[in-house]
């Protein structure tokens, strides 16, 4: 115990120590030193599966809903941060001793694992600098993998694997997808907000067939199930006013999915920059704007931890695909807490849905991503 509170504040101090010299690099660098995302993305398969290095914050994300034979349900999150603490050519203009330690790239991983059944929310996270390979991303002609510890993703042509050891959960999946990367907004270029930079480049392989291992209460458990994957990449803030964000990936039962982010403001609405994509089933994707869908709120849940108020059921419809969609949380507490990582407090949890397209019943599950509930969100996206 002793030994895991030394290591616990060694994390914590090492990451107060990089921040404060991420806020001293500020003051030789602004947010034009750093690359940005003003227009097309021009996105590759497999190169832009990479790093996009020179860009302040990108994510790997994985969310999906397994089952196991006994018809047990599990949710899983796995998701991989990369933050670059000083601007490409900060290191020219500043130079330093050489050190194997020294490095431009900082890398967390948040993973959870939800015990739907057991109405468990069980949760990890990981930080290292990309060096001494602790941490970091290698690209192959084939394949990449991102890694961080006992962390790791290796995203092939045709697979993912992803692996994930933690003292209260563990799982190794394999992913394969069913269709090609559906890329957001106008061919990836995703708006978030009203001036062209406040942007990101976004797509998502919405429909991977899954099936391994997870490991809880010490018993190893076959599962399978459908899981998502995005891929985000960016340098801009979010645009003052906003606070945060709510994410849906949705998996229906006609082999179609939804994308939706929806940005909120300080008033409570929606910033006209929120969108969305629906995905049919070939894997075409089609941009979805603010005025294409309504959220509802429909119940509210409060964290006894963060005090946080997040919502837990919504009423969805989308009018110009006649889509009609009820979705409840599959346990209510699946909050977030980063406070050794990214120091967010977040709501990502396993949702389920019913409803209906024209005259005809829909099901699906999908994953829902609360921020700026706890406080406003005011990273990079």
């Amino acid at each position: 115990m002793k030994q895991r509170s030394k290591k616990a504040a060694f994390v914590l101090l090492w990451l107060f120590l990089m921040r404060a010299a991420a806020a001293g690099n500020a003051v030789a660098e602004d947010e034009t030193d750093y690359l940005s995302v003003t227009g097309p993305c021009n996105l590759v398969f497999p190169v832009d599966h990479g790093s996009h290095p020179g860009y302040r914050t990108e994510w790997w994300y994985y969310t999906g809903n397994l089952e196991a034979d006994s018809g047990k349900r599990y949710g899983f999150q796995l998701t991989f941060f990369r933050s670059q603490i000083s601007a490409p050519g900060y290191a020219q203009k500043w130079p330093r001793p050489h050190s194997a330690w020294r490095t431009q790239q900082v890398y967390a991983a948040h993973a959870a694992l939800t015990d739907i059944a057991g109405k468990r929310h069980l949760q990890s996270e990981l930080l290292a600098r990309g060096a001494m390979a602790m941490a970091g991303v290698k690209q192959e002609a084939t394949f990449t993998l991102v890694y961080i510890r006992n962390a790791s993703a290796e995203i092939g042509a045709d697979r993912h694997e992803l692996r994930m050891a933690t003292d209260d959960f563990a799982y190794e999946l394999t992913l394969k997808p069913v269709k090609p990367p559906a890329l957001h907004g106008q061919a990836g270029y995703s708006r978030k907000g009203s001036a062209p930079e406040r942007a990101s480049c976004y797509y998502s392989l919405s429909r991977l067939e899954t099936a391994g291992a997870l490991t809880i209460d010490g018993k190893t458990i076959p599962v399978r199930g459908l899981s998502w994957m995005d891929h985000e990449f960016s340098t801009a803030p979010l645009e003052p006013g906003i606070i945060g964000w709510d994410w849906f990936s949705l998996q229906l039962s006609d082999q179609t999915e939804i994308m939706l982010f929806l940005l909120r403001n300080e008033q409570g609405g929606f910033n006209p920059a929120s969108s969305g994509t629906f995905i049919d089933v070939s894997g075409k994707p089609v941009h979805l704007t603010k005025n294409d869908f309504r959220v509802e709120v429909l119940d509210y849940w409060k964290s006894p931890r963060s005090q946080a108020v997040y919502p837990v059921r919504w009423r969805l419809t989308f009018s110009p695909l006649a889509i009609q969609l009820n979705a409840r949380a599959n346990i209510f507490d699946q909050e977030m807490q980063t406070q050794a990582t990214t120091g967010v407090i977040y709501w990502e949890g396993s949702i389920s849905i019913e409803g209906s397209v024209g005259k005809y019943p829909l099901k699906g599950a999908g994953y829902a991503e609360l921020t700026g509930y706890a406080k406003p969100f005011n990273a990079p996206m």
